[in-house]
């Protein structure tokens, strides 16, 4: 029999061999992944709310706003990504650059951002399959799409990478056409008439509720950039990331940012945001659909619902992957039970990747206390998450290029160096502190707090600082001073 010392001396010569086994990841493969996890149901389905509760005008700058200050983020990211590629990213950016419990709750909260977003996919593919399967189960299509998401990140890596460029292919593509369909349909190419910039005008758009009415989808918006952070914790698994971190950053952010704005503009433009079809609960109706219908092309509800399928799969397989990579990290640190940092021969990490699964059956309440609530609520519950984890973006970059410097080091010797700190960070900072504490204000403007609304949209708030600060106290952690955080490898 093994002795417990070889077998400890086996499972550490099986961690360094990580890098080698996972360093699959091409180019192209971290670009899709990224568009993956954000050109998804925040454009196909919540971009219709988005122009209903604020018009057109708003949604497109908070949008705006929110992929600048994405942005941002992703050149803070991409700067510590190449210095340091690590499957765990920020949060063991976190743990070496400010504080090591910070770290910890950074780490849990993203694993349970994506784990969430992986529910609510699922809540939303058992809506799109209703489309054609009215009187089928609910539970039957979220329990079929749980099993092909964990088989597509069970196999490798570079399977689940080239399953992913393929999905995110059929979206982009789907973008492109509905941007140039509607483009023709706007200057009466197509559909018989010009439509021009009147919906612009219709009420009070295109700022309708004024300020406060955008601040009110900035959440919407939020969710739909994220998956940009992707880049960061597929940077443990790329083959070349000096080179290929800084080429996605690149394109990523202008496709997304292109795609979303043209998008909205086009549906701004030839939908009406007073269209009560767009602020519907049931996420069957697309306006990418009406638009298509518009159009004249037929099936257009089939055909979009089709596409609206594969970006549910897409961002769901995703979020599988970055949540399965996250806890893996999290056990390799002795932050999460040692049994989930084992891998299989295909170096992925399977049970990390079992427990993921599991939490997606939290979709299965979709079944039980109807559809569109459940959606909702999973999706503001992620919404917070993932802007908790941008804010500890901007702060481990703040806190890595102070470091750096002050142990005397060359800021033209890291392989990409972020051309905006520090003001990016901390621009990131104001914003995601600004969102996350005032993302539903109304819930206490009336003559009683709505502590339902109150629960559903802050949850994740409390949730953060329970992690933080209870690791904090139990571990006995301090402040990592700058000359001393750790920045090898």
């Amino acid at each position: 029999m093994q002795s417990s010392t070889a077998r400890k001396l086996d499972y550490t010569e099986q961690q360094k061999e990580v890098p080698e086994l996972k360093r699959k990841l091409k180019a192209r493969h971290l670009t899709m992944i990224s568009l993956g996890g954000t050109i998804g149901t925040g454009l196909f389905l919540a971009s219709g709310g988005a122009i209903h509760s604020a018009g057109p005008g708003g949604a497109l700058l908070s949008y705006l706003l929110i992929g600048v200050m994405v942005y941002f983020l992703m050149t803070s990211l991409a700067e510590m990504g190449t210095y340091m590629p690590v499957a765990g990213s920020f949060s063991t950016y976190g743990t070496k650059f400010v504080d090591p419990s910070f770290g910890f709750a950074l780490g849990w909260n993203y694993w349970y951002n994506w784990a969430i977003t992986i529910a609510a996919e699922l809540s939303a593919v058992t809506m799109i399959m209703k489309f054609w399967f009215p009187h089928t189960p609910s539970i039957l299509w979220s329990a079929i799409f749980l099993v092909i998401m964990f088989l597509l990140n069970y196999i490798s890596v570079r399977g689940f990478g080239e399953a992913e460029y393929w999905f995110s292919l059929v979206k982009v593509v789907t973008v492109i056409i509905f941007i140039i369909t509607g483009a023709l349909m706007v200057f009466g190419i197509m559909g018989g008439h010009i439509v021009g910039f009147k919906n612009f005008t219709v009420g009070d758009a295109p700022f309708h509720g004024g300020f406060m009415s955008m601040l009110g989808i900035f959440m919407a918006a939020g969710f739909s950039f994220q998956g940009t952070e992707l880049l960061g914790v597929a940077a443990g698994e790329s083959d070349n990331p000096t080179k290929t971190i800084p080429k996605a950053v690149r394109q990523v952010f202008w496709r997304i940012l292109l795609f979303y704005v043209l998008a909205i503009l086009v549906i701004g433009l030839l939908i009406p945001y007073t269209n009560g079809n767009l602020a519907s609960s049931d996420v069957t109706v697309s306006p990418f659909t009406l638009v298509f219908q518009k159009a004249g092309i037929a099936f257009a509800a089939s055909v979009m619902n089709a596409i609206i399928l594969t970006a549910v799969l897409s961002a769901g397989n995703s979020g599988m992957y970055a949540s399965t990579r996250m806890l893996w990290d999290l056990a390799r640190e002795g932050k999460a039970p040692r049994f989930l940092g084992k891998l299989n021969k295909n170096g992925v990490p399977v049970n990390a990747l079992v427990v993921t699964a599991l939490v997606g059956t939290l979709a299965f309440l979709a079944s039980l206390f109807g559809d569109g609530t459940v959606y909702v609520w999973l999706l503001n519950a992620s919404g917070m998450s993932g802007f908790i984890a941008w804010l500890g973006i901007a702060i481990c970059h703040y806190r890595f290029r102070k470091a750096y410097i002050a142990q005397g080091k060359k800021i033209s010797d890291l392989p990409y160096v972020s051309k905006f700190y520090p003001f990016g960070p901390i621009f990131a900072f104001a914003v995601c502190g600004f969102v996350i504490l005032g993302q539903n204000y109304s819930a206490f403007m009336g003559a009683h707090i709505d502590w339902n609304s109150v629960l559903v949209s802050y949850i994740g708030l409390p949730l953060f600082l329970i992690l933080w600060l209870g690791y904090k106290y139990t571990k006995k952690t301090k402040v990592v001073p700058l000359e001393k955080c750790d920045l090898n490898n």
